[in-house]
């Protein structure tokens, strides 16, 4: 019996099922999600910039907020849910997808798929941890974290100064699809068209330009923990905002950051409704 035919259909069951109308209501599903957070998350940041913010301005932060509303906890699972969804999503897409490329540029795009899927992950992961009560309370000093360990290992600086190009790396991936408008890609015509598109692709533009100061400021920050062998000087988003704060005109900067990163959860909502993959 040979087994080339069940070799050869494999991957064309995996295709089909990439293309399948499913895994576009899934989508749909994990964007409202992953829109919602973001939402939570520039809401978070502009009351930090009016002096009447105090708690994380993360993902983490995000899933405390949607915990103390109404629903509370509802709401958390369906992230949960959301943002498994678009895991899915993106390991089929990294498996089976971008079948119209080939080579290298195939390579690159499932390299991407897949860090699409640990972001995913890790923004689904922290919802669970608040939603089954095992996140950890209070902010660490980064002494006693992840970043730490590794700066203890052989070659410790150099993986984390690695992890520093590649979180600025990315930081430029979103300052370059805000200048181009690369976003508009995810967007049917129609959600490109008239006064809600031009609003549509506005939010996306002020999104992908908050994201990238953001992820920037992250960057740097691990960059320096590698530089200096001090890990407490690492950090997430949180961080990064704190650090947008402590500028000059720190408070106005931070209200546009804000507002940026609201607008990429507005952004996430326009895909989610005017889906295009």
């Amino acid at each position: 019996m040979s087994t080339g035919g069940t070799s050869e259909r494999a991957p064309r069951s995996l295709a089909e099922a990439e293309d399948h109308s499913w895994v576009d209501h899934a989508v749909r599903f994990g964007m409202v999600a992953y829109g919602v957070v973001y939402l939570v998350v520039g809401w978070l940041a502009l009351q930090l910039a009016l002096g009447q913010g105090s708690g994380e301005t993360s993902a983490g932060g995000a899933m405390t907020e949607l915990s103390q509303q109404p629903f509370g906890q509802v709401a958390l699972w369906l992230v949960v849910l959301g943002m498994l969804m678009l895991v899915a999503w993106r390991v089929l897409e990294a498996v089976a997808g971008h079948r119209s490329e080939s080579g290298s540029d195939r390579l690159k795009k499932q390299v991407v798929s897949v860090l699409k899927a640990v972001l995913y992950a890790v923004v689904g992961f922290s919802a669970f941890q608040v939603a089954t009560g095992s996140g950890s309370s209070g902010s660490s000093d980064g002494t006693d974290g992840p970043t730490a360990q590794v700066l203890q290992l052989p070659g410790g600086q150099l993986i984390v100064g690695l992890v520093a190009l590649g979180i600025l790396g990315y930081a430029v991936v979103q300052a370059k699809q805000a200048v181009t408008e690369d976003f508009r890609e995810h967007l049917t015509a129609e959600g490109k068209q008239g006064t809600s598109g031009r609003f549509y692709v506005l939010a996306g533009k002020l999104g992908y330009a908050a994201k990238a100061v953001a992820v920037a400021i992250v960057g740097g920050l691990f960059a320096y923990a590698a530089i200096t062998h001090d890990a407490s000087k690492s950090g997430g988003m949180d961080q990064a905002l704190l650090q947008v704060l402590q500028q000059p005109y720190g408070r106005y900067l931070l209200g546009l950051v804000a507002i940026g990163i609201a607008g990429y959860g507005v952004f996430c909502l326009a895909r989610a409704r005017h889906l295009s993959r």
